[in-house]
């Protein structure tokens, strides 16, 4: 073989080659977001259609069968074209101080997102009382960090109780129903303040006030629920309903991706499995975004 040749034949090999390399590049997935729920009802929607809600498309790492707030997460995540393993470890009545304890087992991974939910009432023996929430967010946090100094941390101010609200032996009895969401906000901001290693708070309970305030939902279910308004929370008037539930993940959805949750639009497929009607799904989107449009510019 004359050199002429020779150098063809090598320069046809080394691209080639390249060609191999670079098609072996090209066909390697991209590594999927890994997100984690830490919570108790309030997280896997108890008394709701959203409590056992597609519970093969998350890991539940207590094997209890959940798909919850996770699995709505998760279906608007794949209707936004975003890539996110999403998994779970929620337990009825408990606080933060229990998941440490009991599942930190399961729980101590690096996980590129944690999302945080306490107590209903911040301590079940002293409703109102922060202390104990301020004390554990910073060390699940820390803990969370120690495994990946990059974790995205938030923590999920949730909703006033109504059956802490009307009844009399309601700690908020008396208050205005926005009052008791308020006080969980400040205290979770609080937390948030206290530690470096926590990111934000996602005002779910701000945003179901937004809903009382501008007439889709009804403040009071005691009185019956008034025509065109929804409830919600469920019949016990303490969790949330499927409607409730779907506006918590939407807030989830919007702070940890930064997408639009309007753009998931009204015909979103999560809502017309759980019978939300297309006019309702529109407006707890816009809730959604404009809850979240006031939080990032410091409005209450």
């Amino acid at each position: 073989m004359d050199v002429n040749k020779a150098r063809r034949a090598g320069w046809r090999g080394l691209v080639l080659l390249a060609g191999l390399v670079l098609g072996l590049g090209a066909a390697a997935p991209a590594r999927a977001a890994t997100i984690l729920f830490v919570g108790n009802s309030f997280t896997y929607g108890a008394n709701s259609p959203v409590w056992k809600y597609r519970a093969g498309t998350v890991t539940d790492l207590n094997g209890t069968g959940v798909g919850g707030v996770p699995a709505l997460f998760k279906v608007f995540t794949q209707e936004a074209g975003l890539d996110y393993t999403v998994s779970l470890e929620t337990q009825g009545g408990s606080d933060f101080a229990w998941h440490m304890r009991e599942r930190s087992h399961l729980l101590d991974q690096p996980w590129d997102h944690v999302i945080l939910q306490g107590y209903s009432t911040l301590d079940q023996a002293a409703p109102g009382d922060p202390a104990k929430l301020l004390r554990d967010a910073p060390l699940f946090a820390a803990m969370m960090h120690a495994r990946n100094p990059n974790v995205d941390v938030r923590l999920t101010a949730t909703w006033t109780r109504a059956d802490q609200v009307y009844p009399p032996t309601g700690h908020w009895h008396g208050k205005p129903v926005e009052t008791m969401a308020r006080d969980l906000r400040r205290a979770y901001e609080i937390a948030k303040i206290s530690s470096p290693q926590i990111r934000g708070v996602i005002p779910v309970g701000d945003a179901w006030n937004r809903a009382f305030e501008t007439g889709f939902a009804d403040p009071n279910p005691y009185d019956g629920i008034e025509a065109g308004k929804v409830d919600l929370w469920t019949w016990d008037h303490y969790h949330a309903s499927a409607h409730g539930y779907y506006l918590e993940a939407l807030m989830v959805f919007g702070a940890v991706t930064g997408h639009d949750p309007r753009a998931l639009g009204p015909q979103e497929v999560a809502a017309q499995e759980l019978g939300i009607s297309p006019a309702q799904t529109t407006a707890l989107q816009q809730l959604a975004h404009d809850e979240l449009a006031a939080q990032a510019a410091g409005r209450p």
